[in-house]
């Protein structure tokens, strides 16, 4: 079984996984390299770019928020030296916005937490042509209009009048929708 996945990997197998969740990131370390990774870790950004700066991997799954900093710093790092990593996002705070913002800077999907190993490894291995299955719970109406405002708000710098200008809202109603928690 595991020369087939390895066949299904590549050449170069080296996976850079970025994470400050510890349990979470050995975890994922350990599930990779039973399926024919050759993983290393860091738990910054700082140790992140580093990792890059010794050699670029071949493949990244980069958590969004680090305790110092944007996990898209890394995967701006690891695009600079090798363009053609295949790097995926991981985010507890998954919204449109930073999804696009991670396709934007090299990512090649963006999976919310908790990712288990089997999700995180299909997307590794998936050819660029191959579409990801639907997901089994989409969006209700409500978080996809909270998705799109918070769209507009990041591409507005977070700047509130603004993007209540821009979606033709009172400034007061837009401050009411962007304290609360995203609907379900």
């Amino acid at each position: 079984m595991p020369d087939m996945v390895a066949g299904e990997i590549g050449p170069d197998a080296s996976l850079l996984i970025v994470d400050d969740d510890k349990p979470f990131l050995h975890r994922l370390a350990r599930a990779m390299e039973s399926r024919g990774f050759e993983v290393s870790t860091a738990e910054s950004v700082s140790q992140g770019l580093s990792a890059v700066r010794k050699s670029a991997p071949a493949y990244a799954v980069v958590d969004m928020r680090l305790n110092d900093g944007n996990g898209l710093d890394v995967i701006e790092a690891i695009r600079a030296k090798k363009s053609d990593c295949k790097a995926i996002i991981l985010t507890g705070y998954g919204n449109i916005a930073t999804a696009v913002t991670a396709v934007k800077m090299g990512a090649i999907d963006y999976l919310a937490k908790p990712a288990d190993a089997d999700e995180v490894f299909a997307a590794l291995i998936r050819k660029p042509d191959d579409k990801a299955e639907p997901p089994e719970n989409p969006m209700s109406a409500d978080r996809v209009r909270w998705e799109h405002i918070q769209r507009v708000f990041e591409l507005c710098d977070r700047n509130v009048s603004e993007t209540a200008r821009r979606l033709n809202m009172h400034r007061r109603t837009l401050q009411r929708i962007l304290a609360k928690r995203a609907p379900r």
